[in-house]
């Protein structure tokens, strides 16, 4: 097997072992089982399990992020949005594990504490990078601050529906939910 494909198998494997049982409940021997291939192959590719893991997490969850960020083309907030959510529906069996592995790190449910600290600390960004797309279309006299906070909750537990609960949430309903936080509050145009 050429090393690009035998390096992702291993991947893939990790992905749905650490999703089944967790960072602390996976074993790079059990991997390595199911990849066929002797503890030295895995270590060929990987130092450790949290060089593995946390490939997984920096690299292939933030790149799914950017990936659907970057899809959506709207002048309209609550478009871009819903857009956002509903797309998360479309992600394959794969990408879903990686992203529900990193919403369980992300509340700090599984990972090193050097991961849930990395994630911590971007998440701190999260109001901020919510902030500038929000606050240009917001109108006078509106509170930025908690407008954003209601709608990162929001954000939150319907990407939490889809992808931890594994459901499937129409666009009209996306829409209608966040239209309750923004409707009224952004500027027409």
């Amino acid at each position: 097997m050429e090393d690009k494909n035998f390096k992702a198998k291993i991947k893939q494997i990790a992905v749905d072992h650490f999703d089944k049982n967790g960072y602390y409940g996976t074993t790079i021997r059990n991997i390595a089982s199911e990849a066929g291939c002797s503890l030295p192959m895995i270590y060929y590719y990987y130092k450790s399990k949290k060089e593995l893991f946390h490939e997984i997490i920096k690299k292939d969850y933030f790149d799914i992020l950017s990936r659907q960020a970057e899809q959506i083309e709207c002048d309209n907030l609550i478009d871009f949005y819903s857009d956002f959510v509903y797309e998360l529906n479309n992600l394959n069996e794969f990408d879903k594990k990686i992203y529900r592995l990193g919403i369980k790190v992300y509340l700090g449910f599984d990972g090193d504490d050097e991961l849930i600290e990395y994630l911590d600390s971007w998440e701190k960004n999260i109001a901020s990078r919510h902030a500038q797309l929000v606050k240009p279309h917001l109108k006078p006299q509106q509170n930025a601050e908690v407008i954003v906070s209601t709608l990162i909750h929001l954000l939150e537990n319907l990407i939490e529906s889809i992808i931890v609960k594994n459901r499937f949430l129409p666009k009209e309903q996306i829409r209608q939910e966040l239209s309750i936080i923004l409707a009224d509050k952004i500027k027409n145009k």
